[in-house]
């Protein structure tokens, strides 16, 4: 299956708290999009990577993803290295996506930044000829993704563009509210994380009630470019 729109995530639900409603407003354009998490998550506090599993497949489903794969990479451990390179490029010639989101270039949680190069890596790598993967036997063609953008993950960063995700924003907060564990609950007996908290989901909000209004909308969900962007009409621009 060819996607549009391919999210890569170190961790599940770092696509949910990021980049959901600009998934979320493609899949309602028609767009196949799909999101490949590299880890279980399972050095997490709260819950286990089996449910983890499950509630990225129920958010997968309220988003209307076409795909979404788990690479089992070590959580907190996983390395830019080879092995994980390919691992990453075989996903990308599998599904040859056209826009490659991925983890933001820096962050709390040094999961984040590392997955983030890995990812950016594998990007330019998965289009060369002379490195040979083969997926089901079959050897896989070369591919290489038009357009790679980070998404902003728990550290504040200046966006480079910010995308409209006002009319998807209902559904961004379902797809989060999937992580039943790992998110604000006042009737959970789970330790309390950095991400359990009222507050965190209050700044969650806030974040995209700021982009949105510094765009003249609701709501808005920021990303960083690798290159240059380019428009060929300054009336495609809001």
């Amino acid at each position: 299956m060819k996607l549009n729109i391919l999210a890569f995530a170190a961790h599940p639900d770092d696509t949910e708290l990021s980049c959901a409603g600009t998934l979320a407003t493609h899949v309602r354009k028609g767009y196949k999009v799909g999101v490949v998490d590299l880890t279980a998550g399972e050095l997490g506090t709260r819950g286990t990577d089996e449910i983890r599993a499950k509630e990225a497949a129920e958010s997968a489903k309220v988003l209307g993803l076409s795909v979404r794969d788990n690479l089992n990479l070590a959580d907190g451990f996983f390395q830019n290295d080879k092995d994980s390179q390919l691992e990453l490029i075989k996903v990308l010639r599998k599904y040859q996506p056209d826009i490659v989101l991925i983890n933001a270039p820096s962050d709390r949680h040094p999961d984040h930044g590392r997955a983030a190069q890995l990812e950016l890596d594998s990007c330019f790598l998965a289009g060369l000829v002379k490195v040979e993967t083969e997926l089901d036997g079959e050897k896989q063609t070369p591919w290489r993704p038009k357009s790679v953008y980070h998404y902003i993950q728990s550290n504040n960063m200046i966006p480079d563009f910010v995308v409209d995700v006002t009319d998807s924003w209902d559904t961004k907060m379902q797809a989060i509210k999937c992580f039943k564990t790992q998110f604000y609950d006042p009737e959970s007996k789970e330790p309390e994380t950095f991400i359990s908290s009222l507050d965190f989901m209050k700044m969650i909000e806030g974040r995209a009630k700021d982009l949105g209004y510094s765009i003249g909308v609701s709501y808005g969900e920021g990303f960083i470019k690798v290159k240059n962007l380019g428009v060929s009409d300054l009336h495609n621009l809001l």
